[in-house]
Order: C-alpha cells, then sequence, then structure tokens
C-alpha cells in the first residue's frame, strides 16, 4: 500500500500494553484521513452513550494521506474524541511535525484507550511504545513541556502534542498543543487531562513511499510556486487577523459579547496595526510554502508576552471585550496558548462574563482571587481584568472554576441559583462558542452554523463565503440556502479529511471552487496511493465525511432541535453598522434546516436514511441508526 501503512496503534493507559490493528485499503478509500477517519475510529471503539470523561472514551488520532510527503499544507492530522463541550464528536485539525513524526514512525492513526492511574508521556518510538512518568512535566505550559521532553529524550527530532495547566484541570475548554499549533477547539485537552496524558510524543525514522514520486513532486512544486503568488499575499503579510477591519466593515466583527458588529477602536486592534507595532516574525507549519501565523509580542505593561496571533483568537479577546490594547489582547492569547486553552471559547466566556457583570448580576465580590482579596470590576474595555479572569480560568481559582466550565453549563449554573437568565446572552450553540462572523447578517452561514455537527464553526462550514461575496443576498432566505450551505460544507470537509490547509485552496489553478481543485487533488491522490480516483469520488470524500460525523451524533442523541443558535442571534438585533437590523428568526431557520436536509437526502427531522449509508458503503453504520 502507498501513502500509508496499514496500521493503527492502539494503546492502553490502565493496563501499559500496546497492540496493532490492520486496516484494508477499502478502509482507507473511504475515510482518507484527518478528520474523517478520526471520526470513523471513534465510531468503531467509544462506547456510546458514555461520559466524555469516562475510561470508554478514547483519544483517537488519524494523520493525513500527505503527511511527509512533498505535498504543500499537508502536514496535518484529525483529532477527535467525544466532546465534553457538546457531548457529540469534537474533531479538530493540527498541523506541522507531529503529523510528519507519526507517518515516518509508520503508524496511519492512533486510538488511546482508558484511563491511566498515574500522569503520562507515551513515547511511540517507532514500532515500540513507552509509558514514561509525566509528573516532572505537570504544571509546565505547552511549550515547555515540548522543549521538556525532547531535553529528557536527548533528541530534538522527537515531536511531541501536550496539554497545559489547563488540561491538567480539566478545563472543559483545553486543547492539545504540538510545535506550537493547536488542536484547539471541542475540549480535546481536558479529555487528556481525565486520563492523565499530559503528553504524546513520536520519533519516527522511517521513509515514506508513494505510487509515482516523479510526478507528486511535480504537481507539488508547481503549487508551491503558486503558494508564493497572489492568491497567498494577505496570508503571508499579515495572517488572518486582516479580517478585523473586513468584518468591521461589512458590521460583522463581534464586540462586546456580540452585542454589536462594529467596534469603533477596531484599527487599534486590527491586522494592520498588529504588524507595524508588534510583529515579530512570521513561522510556516511543516511542508508549508505560505507561512501566516504571526508572531507578535506586548509592549508596555504586559511587556514580554508573546504568540501566535490569528484573527479568531483576536477578535475573541479584543473586541469582543471591548479591548481596543493590542497588548493585552496579545497577552490574553499568550496565556490561553502557553496554558493549552482554546483562547476562542476562553475571550468568549470572559465577554458572557462581563456582560453579566455590567448588567448588575456579577458583583465586585464574585471575583476575589490572591491578587485582589476584595475582588475588582471586570467591565468590557478592562484589560487588565480580562487577564485575570483567564489565569483563574487556566487555575480554576475562585469563580474561575465556574468559568472554565464554558459559557453553556456557567450560565445555567448561575440561572438556577440567581435566578436570572444570562442563558440569552451565553453565546454558544452544543455548548461551543461561535465564530468571529456574526451570523445575524449572514443567512447562510447562520444556517451552517445551526447545523454543525462539532457546534458553530467557520472552518467546518464555509457558509460565510458565499453570503460576504454576494453571491446570495446575506440579508434574506430564500430556497437555494440549503444546497448551499451544505456545499460549502462538503466543501470545506474535503480539506479537513485529507487534511490541506485550506489556504492553499486558489493555488490549484487560480480558482478555490470545485472544478478548479478537485482534479489537482485527484492528481495529487493518485500520484501518492496509487489509485485511481476521478473528479467526482473528490465530492464522495467530503460526503462521507461530514455523513460519519452526524452518524455519531445521531448514535449519541442528537434530534433536529440541537440544531439551533445563539438566543442573541435569533431575537437582538445589532443597533450599529451595516448589518443593524436583522436577526435569524425561529421560522427561518426551521425553514432552511428543512431545505438543508432535503439537499444532504436525509429525512425532514434530519435523520439519514438507510440507503443513503449504503450508497456511500457504510454498511454497519446503516444498520445501527439509518431509518
Amino acid at each position: 500500500m502507498y501513502g500509508y501503512h496499514g496500521k493503527i496503534l492502539h494503546i492502553d493507559l490502565k493496563e501499559k500494553k500496546y497492540w496493532t490493528e490492520q486496516k484494508p485499503e477499502g478502509w482507507y478509500k473511504k475515510y482518507i484521513g484527518g478528520v474523517s477517519m478520526a471520526t470513523r475510529l471513534c465510531w468503531e471503539n467509544i462506547k456510546p452513550g458514555c461520559d466524555a470523561y469516562a475510561p470508554e472514551n478514547p483519544v483517537c488520532i488519524a494523520n493525513g494521506i500527505f503527511a511527509g510527503t512533498p505535498v504543500p499544507v499537508g502536514g496535518k492530522y484529525g483529532l477527535a474524541s467525544k466532546s465534553p463541550m457538546s457531548g457529540f464528536i469534537g474533531d479538530s485539525l493540527s498541523g506541522s511535525w507531529f503529523s510528519v513524526a507519526l507517518k515516518r514512525a509508520g503508524w496511519d492513526g492512533m486510538v488511546i484507550h482508558d484511563i491511566s492511574e498515574d500522569w503520562v508521556n507515551i513515547f511511540v518510538d517507532d514500532e515500540h511504545v513507552e509509558f514514561r512518568d509525566a509528573t516532572a512535566l505537570l504544571g509546565l505550559g505547552t511549550y515547555e513541556t515540548e522543549e521538556a521532553i525532547r531535553e529528557q529524550l536527548h533528541d530534538d527530532q522527537v515531536r511531541s502534542a501536550t496539554i497545559g495547566p489547563s488540561g491538567e484541570n480539566m478545563v472543559r475548554f483545553a486543547n492539545v498543543t504540538n510545535d506550537g499549533r493547536q488542536a484547539g477547539r471541542t475540549g480535546h485537552g481536558s479529555v487528556w487531562g481525565s486520563k492523565k496524558l499530559k503528553a504524546v510524543s513520536v520519533r519516527g525514522t522511517h521513509g515514506i513511499k508513494v505510487a509515482d514520486p516523479e510526478t507528486l513532486m511535480k504537481l507539488s512544486f508547481d503549487i508551491t510556486k503558486e503558494a508564493q503568488g497572489p492568491h497567498t499575499s494577505k496570508y503571508r503579510i499579515l495572517g488572518t487577523s486582516t479580517n478585523v477591519l473586513n468584518m468591521n466593515k461589512l458590521g460583522l466583527l463581534p464586540t462586546r459579547n456580540y452585542q454589536e458588529g462594529t467596534f469603533e477602536d477596531a484599527e487599534m486592534v486590527s491586522g494592520e496595526y498588529l504588524h507595524e507595532h508588534n510583529k515579530v516574525k512570521t513561522i510556516a507549519c511543516a511542508q508549508c510554502p505560505i507561512a501566516c501565523e504571526q508572531m507578535s509580542m506586548a509592549k508596555g505593561e504586559f511587556e514580554g508576552a508573546m504568540t501566535g496571533i490569528e484573527y479568531e483568537c483576536l477578535f475573541a479577546n479584543g473586541p469582543n471585550l471591548g479591548i481596543n490594547d493590542i497588548n493585552a489582547v496579545i497577552k490574553l492569547i499568550s496565556v490561553a496558548d502557553h496554558s493549552g486553552m482554546d483562547a476562542m471559547s476562553m475571550g468568549i466566556t470572559i465577554s458572557w462574563t462581563m456582560e453579566t457583570f455590567e448588567r448588575g448580576i456579577f458583583k465586585q465580590e464574585d471575583f476575589k482571587c490572591e491578587s485582589h482579596p476584595d475582588g475588582f470590576e471586570p467591565y468590557f474595555g478592562n484589560g487588565q481584568a480580562a487577564v485575570y479572569l483567564a489565569e483563574m480560568i487556566r487555575d480554576r481559582e475562585g469563580i474561575g472554576a465556574l468559568l472554565s466550565e464554558g459559557t453553556r453549563i456557567a450560565s445555567q449554573a448561575v440561572d438556577k441559583e440567581r435566578g436570572t437568565e444570562t442563558w440569552k446572552w451565553a453565546m454558544q450553540s452544543k455548548g461551543v462558542e461561535p465564530a468571529g462572523y456574526d451570523a445575524r447578517g449572514l443567512k447562510t452561514f447562520s444556517l451552517g452554523s445551526a447545523v454543525g455537527t462539532r457546534g458553530p464553526c467557520h472552518n467546518r462550514s464555509a457558509a460565510y463565503d458565499p453570503d460576504i461575496k454576494g453571491d446570495v443576498d446575506r440579508f434574506s432566505v430564500d430556497d437555494t440556502r440549503g444546497e448551499v450551505a451544505m456545499e460549502t460544507e462538503e466543501y470545506a470537509a474535503v480539506y479537513d479529511t485529507l487534511p490541506l490547509c485550506k489556504f492553499i485552496r486558489r493555488c490549484f489553478t487560480g480558482k478555490a471552487d470545485r472544478a478548479g481543485a478537485w482534479p489537482a487533488i485527484a492528481s495529487l491522490i493518485n500520484a501518492t496511493t496509487g489509485w485511481d480516483l476521478k473528479y467526482e469520488d473528490i465530492d464522495l470524500i467530503g460526503t462521507r465525511a461530514t455523513t460519519m460525523k452526524k452518524s455519531f451524533n445521531i448514535r449519541e442523541g442528537w434530534k433536529r432541535s440541537d440544531d439551533t443558535l445563539p438566543w442573541r442571534w435569533m431575537h437582538e438585533p445589532m443597533t450599529k453598522g451595516p448589518s443593524a437590523g436583522h436577526v435569524t428568526t425561529d421560522e427561518e431557520l426551521e425553514y432552511m434546516k428543512d431545505l438543508y436536509y432535503k439537499a444532504k437526502g436525509w429525512t425532514k427531522d434530519g435523520m439519514i436514511p438507510k440507503e443513503k449509508l449504503i450508497q456511500l458503503g457504510m454498511e454497519d453504520i446503516a444498520e445501527q441508526i439509518g431509518v
């Protein structure tokens, strides 16, 4: 078999043993890699109905088909388990050298079972697995943990995926970090913390065989050349933070806990301002010719804080907190990254806290901590207070223990205790905080956010694209929206399954659509594997991936009412900017869900017919959840 090894590594944390599972080539043709294969491994290994922190919820890792090959931006892997935030599938992607090391070690994926009695660092050394005591690593941040492991093993080629103090403390939205990149969403770090799994380290020394190396090299060179041109210039120069001013201009920039879509000081926290005043250097992931990560350092009060800045983290910890000091924003994201927290969920949880304080429900005395025994006042725009809250969440100190559960659980607890309705401004759906595109001004994206299998997400649904480009009227609903949302979701799922970074999408032929990308992607897969995939087979990759994730959710009890939006997006229009006056009503959302389910070939209740699953070659799933 070319491109794959045909082997999945299983590890039992409790019994300290491991074994190999052989997989046939046909299985790889269906699930390819990334989030699709990782979810399939969840389906095969997770006990239905278990708690996310139970021993029966394993960690599932699936490599990418192109990891360790010359294919640009192909060095990614998928990480999946049952999410402690949603109770449904939690799938994330991360890039760089960890995936390459895993492929070179001879493994296409890993399934990590049960719970360790003591803190452990798993070391995969090619075919051998060592269970190393991780006690000395406790309390270290994510980057520090990676460095400490390399020093312990006396090998700077060892690559590790780690959790930080937030994962150790089981902050519900903790993440997993490798090589400075994060599998950031849905709470994987807290699942690792529940298993006392501090890190997974890999040393791989084997080569990777591909079917047609000459063709693969030429295709890869041509794409790399295009990736150095105008198609990726905005990512190379300013990174994704360029979206701050773009979203502000459209009235879509979440401001003060999504109360508005325009921020009066957007220029002070923009990608342009960051580039001019705080940028230190640009970093690329493994196999990446683009280099989009803007490493930035704070000055003044928060001098010394440094981390990579992306738009989603910037909006959540800047405009959405009413903060116009870019140095405070960098500090907040640094706290998240070094401690291993999802900076998006962290920032939005803090914004809910600030609004709850400004409404008089939280009082100063609710915010007592070691440094402020009388409490402090976390009003919007107070950067120092936001940093205190981030550190309290990380350590589960004081009110930080409540906030570490995320907006859904925190708001439910406060409302039960105080007889309030803070859930109305708790910005979450399926327990996961949303993306940095206010969906009240993006009707197609509001549908994509509602039906997202891992929660409201800009990465798993590209439905904002036709709205923003003007392919459809972003303020109205029509009978095309179900088809559009379905197509953009499955388009994104192809990239998430290979997986390839979506920033490469215009570098195949200059066009990002299927006609431009799919023939090139088919050629890359065929040169790697020796298969003979056609244009239409690439569409099936995305269809199977989204169907696999939805199937998992159905088995875990999903129902139509779970596909919804934050209350604010459905009932409170913004009052300022180009998107003022709009919401997505219950009636509009239900109508669009009907259209979406129909476009997917599902029932009106959103269930998957048996014949649909059988057509996709998923007969075993059809027997369990098909209708």
